[in-house]
């Protein structure tokens, strides 16, 4: 057994403390189980696995991709074991715990500067356009996240494991955008046993395209590229709901102190998201989101550092 067989498999745990009275049962999974601390890694095993099998990528070849972090550590870590090189294109919009812990795993850093420290869709372009660069390269390999349909692929497992430890009782699905790939894939498996279930996307309310209105600057890391990313599949999605930076960053401090959950600021979007449909459906229902990574990853950044 090698570190990649241990992705997978994470908790589903039921929340007690932050949901309000006569709201559905809201379970959250706990993606930070994941060897890197994020649900990237299952979408990184398959972007990478699947072109080794059927000669795309090949032994030798360098991984390019552009990236906020946790993509950046997942595709650093499976490009480790597996012996490829690998160029990250990034941002200093991301937390430095991101950063560093690509580095970490061996990753080589190209960075791009951002405005104010903030994700705008200009930076997303410039990010890709860079990537772009890169990849003309000889013997290098883009897994291109965006565009990527083996990501999709890579997260049916989650799907299948949430049916299973719901035993089949959820009525709803949340999360956030990024790529879209999760949600997709996640909501295709689910969609499949259950066609009636609700699914409930998430969006930074600063830059709610997927909701008609128009890109802008925001701090939820990893979701709201600023347009809707080629993933994205509408026929999938019930309602999109826009939350806004500073509320998810209240409910990511929220579910740390009253629930002992440590996650990101995508993650307290979610459970946000997730408590607005759950109070909807009443309190028979099961609504499930996911925690996608850990707030290990953001301890620099205002969600958790302390004042002086």
């Amino acid at each position: 057994m090698d570190i990649l067989q241990a992705i997978g498999n994470t908790s589903l745990v039921q929340l007690a403390k932050v949901v309000p009275p006569n709201c559905a049962r809201v379970l959250v999974k706990l993606e930070w189980e994941n060897p890197t601390g994020s649900m990237k890694d299952r979408m990184a095993q398959a972007v990478i696995s699947r072109p080794a099998a059927d000669g795309r990528l090949k032994p030798g070849d360098t991984i390019i991709e552009y990236t906020g972090g946790s993509t950046g550590a997942s595709l650093a870590l499976v490009a480790a074991v597996k012996g490829y090189p690998i160029r990250i294109v990034t941002s200093d919009a991301f937390s430095q715990e991101k950063r560093d812990q690509m580095a970490a795993y061996g990753a080589e850093l190209v960075l791009v500067p951002s405005e104010g420290g903030k994700t705008t869709k200009k930076l997303i372009l410039d990010m890709i356009e860079k990537a772009r660069e890169l990849s003309q390269a000889p013997r290098t390999y883009w897994t291109d996240q965006l565009n990527n349909q083996d990501s999709i692929d890579g997260y049916f497992p989650l799907g299948e494991e949430i049916w299973k430890q719901t035993d089949g009782t959820i009525d709803a699905f949340v999360h956030a955008v990024g790529t879209g790939a999760s949600s997709r894939g996640v909501a295709t498996v689910l969609r499949r046993y259950k066609p009636d279930l609700k699914v409930g996307i998430v969006e930074p309310g600063e830059s709610a395209v997927l909701s008609g209105g128009q890109p802008g600057p925001h701090k939820i890391e990893g979701v709201g590229v600023g347009y809707t990313p080629p993933l994205y599949e509408p026929s999938l999605v019930d309602e999109v709901i826009p939350v806004a930076t500073d509320d998810a960053k209240a409910m990511a401090r929220r579910l740390a102190r009253e629930e002992g959950l440590f996650a990101g600021t995508s993650g307290g979007a979610n459970v946000i998201a997730a408590m607005q449909i759950g109070q909807r459906l009443g309190h028979d229902a099961t609504v499930v989101t996911l925690l996608p990574d850990s707030g290990l990853k953001y301890l620099g950044t205002d969600v958790y550092r302390r004042s002086p």
